[in-house]
């Protein structure tokens, strides 16, 4: 059995930007890791650095502009190794609905519910980086 991650909620912000945020290593890092390579390109390999320890890998297996990218991690820890995260964009009236996942979480462990919470908060702070333009410093965020 699989677990997962869902968040879905609205980013006062057209689509174009809002998928510029979840893939373009120069605003990942305003909201997410410390440091960031990669292109938005199917294949591609992003590099997501939050210290030495954690400089992981991730290889893009969909993703088409201004709609949707999914990574599967591929190097990274044992519970995220297996895993698959993605930013799905849908317009609304009032803004652009993302739908985040992160699923094929081998088990529903303290890292899983951590990283839930992590999730949960550097989420707000990427609807925060596109709505205000704030930038929470790296040691801050989740």
């Amino acid at each position: 059995m699989s677990h997962a991650i869902y968040f879905n909620f609205i980013i006062n912000s057209d689509k174009s930007s809002l998928y510029d945020a979840v893939t373009k290593p120069e605003h990942l890092v305003k909201w997410w890791p410390l440091k960031c390579t990669g292109t938005p390109k199917e294949g591609e390999i992003y590099n997501f650095n939050f210290t030495d320890k954690y400089d992981w890998l991730a290889k893009v297996v969909s993703c088409e502009k201004d709609d949707h990218i999914h990574f599967k991690m591929t190097r990274s820890d044992p519970d995220w190794d297996p895993t698959t995260f993605g930013f799905k964009l849908k317009e609304k009236e009032n803004g652009t609905c993302l739908n985040f996942f992160h699923k094929d979480w081998p088990e529903c462990n303290n890292h899983f519910k951590h990283s839930s919470f992590c999730w949960a908060m550097l989420l707000k702070g990427l609807k925060a980086y596109l709505e205000t333009g704030k930038v929470i410093p790296f040691e801050d965020r989740a």
